[in-house]
């Protein structure tokens, strides 16, 4: 018997964003933004620089106050600490990477699977064999400093030392940011694999054309308001999106996409 693909409304809201406000002093960088990421899909947030996309990402990881309202599996996160955050399954790879650059791969590694250091250590163990299985190259690098290695390379170990941490929400800030394009398809091809994998992914990306292929579900933001969304794939042949962000200018990202 063949399984239904579940409907929209029907999928379980993992994330669930209601009138999100960030500001910066008495500037406002996010304006009641609603949002909602579904169990084992990648929802994607595309928007000119500026619009408040990394700012939305670092409120939801707890880097930043905000107002409204935000509830990770049914709970609300108010009050709660970014070590709570990590604890419950949420998890963050900034544009920056943030790697520790004179420490060696594994010893990245170690660190992103900080919160199960209680489990026995063959856990940790498979883990990272796991993470090794998904990136070769990292353990081609294992012993390397992760200070030493290309922009792509970086770009994996920062991926992989998130999902040694096991999250459930994978929050993604450009991952494609200064990578040469054959790496570009090859991340989006471990983030496509990862939602296969069972992760829910929240992606922010300026590769607008890869990040709506990718995704399940989009949303636009300009000047920290959400100006358009739904399926990722009729929002690839919105008139409006076309015009600002897939058109003439931007048809160099079509070999980026995966």
């Amino acid at each position: 018997m063949t399984a239904r693909t579940p409907s929209a409304s029907e999928v379980i809201a993992l994330l669930q964003v209601s009138g999100l406000h960030v500001s910066y002093g008495k500037i406002e960088a996010v304006s009641g933004v609603d949002m909602t990421v579904g169990e084992g899909k990648i929802v994607t947030v595309i928007g000119p620089n500026g619009a408040g996309k990394t700012t939305l990402l670092s409120a939801l990881m707890g880097l930043l106050p905000a107002r409204g309202t935000v509830r990770f599996d049914g709970e609300d996160t108010a009050g709660t600490s970014i070590k709570s955050r990590i604890d419950r399954g949420l998890a963050l790879v900034p544009e920056t990477r943030a790697l520790f650059s004179t420490m060696t791969v594994e010893n990245n590694l170690e660190l992103g699977a900080f919160r199960f250091r209680a489990r026995p250590a063959r856990e940790r163990a498979a883990a990272m064999e796991e993470m090794f299985a998904l990136f070769p190259r990292l353990k081609e690098r294992r012993a390397q400093l992760a200070g030493t290695l290309s922009g792509g390379e970086r770009q994996m170990l920062a991926l992989a030392r998130a999902l040694m941490g096991r999250p459930r929400l994978l929050m993604l800030d450009e991952p494609s940011l200064g990578l040469a394009p054959l790496i570009v398809r090859d991340v989006f091809r471990i983030i496509a694999d990862l939602r296969n994998r069972g992760v829910s992914i929240l992606l922010v990306e300026q590769n607008a054309r890869a990040a709506l292929k990718v995704a399940d579900y989009a949303y636009v933001l300009e000047l920290g308001r959400v100006a358009a969304e739904g399926p990722a794939a009729e929002l690839a042949h919105d008139p409006r999106v076309i015009a600002a962000y897939l058109g003439i200018n931007s048809k160099h990202q079509e070999r980026l996409a995966i």
